[in-house]
């Protein structure tokens, strides 16, 4: 998942803030945000790991605590979406069995260099029992939805346990 736009995300989401100029993450990034979710106060700590094959050992470390995970893909790269099957296969091996997930089409704005269709999307995301987001961090298209979604299943499952 290189070059994805897993930082973008991250950067529209926690900062309301948008570069296209980011280097490559290289190992772990986080950032904080307070958020309410149906009343209650909730502090989410939001890891951003590198897409890089080099830094897998470290990346699959972190999913042992996770509690949510958002599996990106890149619209205009279909490499990025194959790739998200591996990455899929490392979460069930490394994460927690009960771990939610979401799986998000960034870059959805440029339409023109499309290389994965939105019925893709969605199929893979039903497929691996996933919730299922277009993004676009440019363009602040359903960011904030995304985040929203996995926190509140993440609350309502911590909830019911």
């Amino acid at each position: 998942m290189i070059g994805v736009g897993k930082t973008c995300l991250l950067l529209r989401y926690a900062n309301d803030a948008f570069s296209p100029t980011f280097i490559t993450t290289i190992g772990i990034d986080f950032k904080i945000k307070n958020i309410q979710v149906d009343n209650k106060r909730i502090k989410l700590q939001i890891w951003d790991t590198a897409g890089q094959e080099r830094f897998r050992t470290i990346t699959t470390s972190y999913f042992r605590g996770a509690q949510g995970i958002l599996l990106v893909y890149d619209v205009t790269d279909r490499q990025t979406f194959t790739d998200i099957k591996t990455w899929s296969k490392q979460i069930e091996m490394h994460a927690d069995s009960n771990v939610d997930k979401v799986l998000l089409a960034n870059k959805c704005d440029q339409n023109e260099n499309r290389q994965v269709s939105f019925e893709e999307g969605e199929a893979l995301a039903k497929e691996g029992g996933m919730k299922f987001f277009e993004t676009s961090a440019k363009q602040d298209f359903n960011v904030e939805e995304a985040f929203l979604s996995i926190a509140t299943d993440v609350k309502d499952r911590l909830l019911e346990s």
